[in-house]
């Protein structure tokens, strides 16, 4: 059984998952603080100097009661609330990532793209089958090919 899970821990593609997910872990962080300490506080400034990470509904006060200034004050307090702020923060920071994964993703792309090999064989204009191009006569129907221009 350990020789199964040793073969199956270093396989290439486990190995390459391991890789994947500790790279994307801290690309995640990067995108967050990206969303949080760049994006943020431009549409914050555009709205009137509201931060988003502090836009919440309040749906049952705490102790003591409303009105909260921030988030944190208002679960500090024990209140209830609807987080649309965090939420669209959330989305901004996914549509980030998922718009930064598209761009790697077609680099990645352009750079596996190969030439197409040179055709290696042709179709006998008789039987239809594929022989080499340097065949003049058919293994298949043995017809004489025509020479080539």
């Amino acid at each position: 059984m350990f020789k199964e899970f040793r073969e199956f821990a270093v396989r290439g593609s486990v190995v390459d998952l391991a890789v994947g997910l500790i790279i994307g872990a801290s690309f995640g962080t990067i995108v967050k603080s990206a969303v949080d300490d760049l994006l943020m506080p431009p549409i914050g400034l555009l709205t009137g100097g509201v931060d988003f990470a502090d836009q919440f509904a309040l749906l049952k006060a705490g102790t003591p009661p409303g009105p909260y200034v921030s988030l944190e004050q208002a679960k500090a307090a024990g209140a209830v609330t609807v987080n649309y702020g965090v939420f669209l923060n959330n989305v901004i920071s996914f549509l980030l990532i998922a718009f930064t994964v598209f761009l790697v993703v077609r680099v990645v792309n352009r750079l596996r793209r190969e030439e197409p090999l040179p055709p290696s064989s042709k179709s006998c204009p008789f039987c239809a089958t594929e022989i080499p191009l340097a065949a003049v006569r058919c293994p298949h129907c043995t017809s004489e090919l025509p020479k080539a221009a």
